[in-house]
Parts: C-alpha cells; structure tokens; sequence
C-alpha cells in the first residue's frame, strides 16, 4: 500500500479563490475593504518568510494587509503601546503578532491585549474559551485547516478514533476541541499524547486518524501507524541529510522535513499530508478567512 496524498496546496488554492469571490461581494455591499494589521518584531528569518506569504495571499484575495515591521529592541510596554492603537483603529478588522516574539517581550501578555474581536489567531483566552464550548467568534487557523482538508477530502471523523501527538496551545489541544465538536469534521474520539505519554506507540497505532504536531522530526515512524489510517502531519523542520547529487558524490544539505518519516509512513498509511505543501498553506488560507469574518462582524455592527 502507498498513501494517497493529502495537498494541502492545491486545496488552499481552491479555498482562497473562494474567499476573493467574498471578499469582493463583501466590498460591494459594504464599501469596506478587509484588513489584517500583521506585526513583525525583529529579525527572525523564518518569521519575515511567513509575514511576506501573508501579505502576497492578502493582495491576491483583495483583503488589505498593513505591515508594522519593529526592530528587535522594542520593549513589551511599546509593543502593547501599538496593539492599543490597533485595536482603537475601526478601518483595522484582524490583528496578528507575529510569533516567535524576540527575548524580553512578554508573548502572553501582549497576544492577551489584542481586542479579542480582532484575534485572527485565536489566540486570546476569550476566544479559546468560545472554542472550547462550541460557539467560536474565530477558528485556530492551522487546525481550521486541518479540519477543512479532512472534510473536503471526505474523510469521515464520526465516531473515529483521533490521536493528536502534541498538546501546544497553537495546535494539539485545539485540534482536539474542533475534532470533539458536533457536528461535520467533528463528532471523533480523541486522544492527545505528549512527551509524557506512556505506551505512545500503542495509543498511536489505534488511530484511524493521527495528528503530528510535535516539533521533533521524522518522530512519527511507520510502526507506529495503523494500516490504511490518515496521517496529517504539521512539523516543520529543518535538519541535515545525506544525499547523492547527479555526479555521484556525498553532501550533507539542509532539508525541511515534518514530524513523521514520510518514506516509511506513506508504506501504511491511507492517507498522508506532504512537508511542505500540506498543511502550511492552509494555515495562511484560514487566516484571510478569519480576517473577513472579522470584517463581517464589524460591519453586522
């Protein structure tokens, strides 16, 4: 058996292209143009690569994006400072602090202060809490993507057993409130694990559908997936390899791998999410939608 490929990338595609049409029938009858307000503290090269697909997806689906770019030095009090002003700002419907934020700014602190009806994120404890009992204001972006490609691929969670490997705040214990929800793409029993859990192979195994959002690569290996299951995998990471190029000879290269061995797992699994091009792109493609529904929120105002 060799797992189908779950594309994350062609699937954001389709659902930004469905967000433009929105979005533009959103201006139409409102004569307001979305916007996402997206601040960059510092220079965190990874982060200034996801600040610059934010912004290029913003302008192909016709939401507005402004950019605040803060140099590593700025102080929690200036940074909070900023926030403030965004959040007074009406024309300003989403706002993101880019993460990780540089050492001395205290990151809770400042995701607590943005107006948690402009937390694209979904990260403030208001609209975690709306998560939790079902009646969200905004989706966690990467497990609204998740739950999206798994639902848009048919891929049933009725009743199905759910493992999520990790339980950060971003990832693994939202995706497990979505995945528990009534509902479509919902209605699973779900089991998170983390570095503490014991006989995580076992527990792993008895998954129809595996999560991986652990940060450590290739953790998930092919012992411990159940035949046939669905494997989405959410780890970015990069290490060094072994490869031989087209004369033959030996180099160590850096490579972006995910939490899972992709060459071992996809010999099992049913189904399997690609690094890259699997669930990152949907994570952008959820924030543009988060921040129309913000947009639509305030004009409903």
């Amino acid at each position: 058996m060799t797992a189908k490929i779950l594309d994350g990338k062609g699937l954001a595609q389709e659902i930004r292209a469905e967000i433009k049409v929105e979005v533009k029938k959103f201006i139409e009858e409102n004569d307001i143009q979305p916007t996402l307000a997206v601040v960059l503290v510092g220079n965190n090269e990874a982060s200034k690569v996801y600040v610059r697909n934010k912004e290029r997806a913003c302008n192909e689906a016709g939401l507005k994006s402004l950019i605040f770019r803060l140099p590593a030095e700025t102080s929690s009090k200036e940074l909070l400072e900023l926030v403030r002003k965004l959040n007074a700002d009406a024309s300003i419907h989403g706002i993101l602090v880019q993460l990780p934020l540089p050492k001395g700014i205290d990151e809770k602190l400042i995701l607590d202060a943005i107006d948690p009806e402009k937390d694209v994120d979904c990260f403030h404890p208001e609209n975690v809490g709306l998560v939790s009992q079902g009646r969200p204001r905004f989706l966690p972006c990467t497990p609204y993507g998740i739950q999206q490609m798994l639902i848009r691929y048919g891929i049933e969670t009725v009743g199905k057993r759910v493992v999520v490997i990790g339980r950060s705040d971003i990832v693994g214990k939202p995706m497990g409130m979505l995945l528990l929800q009534k509902g479509i793409g919902g209605d699973a029993t779900v089991t998170i694990c983390h570095s503490r859990t014991a006989n995580l192979v076992e527990i792993a195994k008895q998954a129809d559908v595996l999560v991986a959002a652990i940060g450590k690569a290739e953790f998930v290996t092919a012992d411990m997936i159940k035949p046939g299951a669905v494997v989405v995998d959410v780890g970015m990471n990069k290490i060094k390899k072994d490869i031989v190029d087209e004369n033959g000879e030996k180099k160590l290269v850096d490579k972006l791998v995910g939490d899972v061995d992709f060459n071992g797992v996809k010999e099992v699994a049913g189904w399997l999410t690609p690094v890259p091009g699997g669930v990152g792109p949907l994570t952008v493609a959820m924030l543009l939608k988060n921040a129309l529904t913000g947009a639509k929120r305030q004009a409903a105002k």
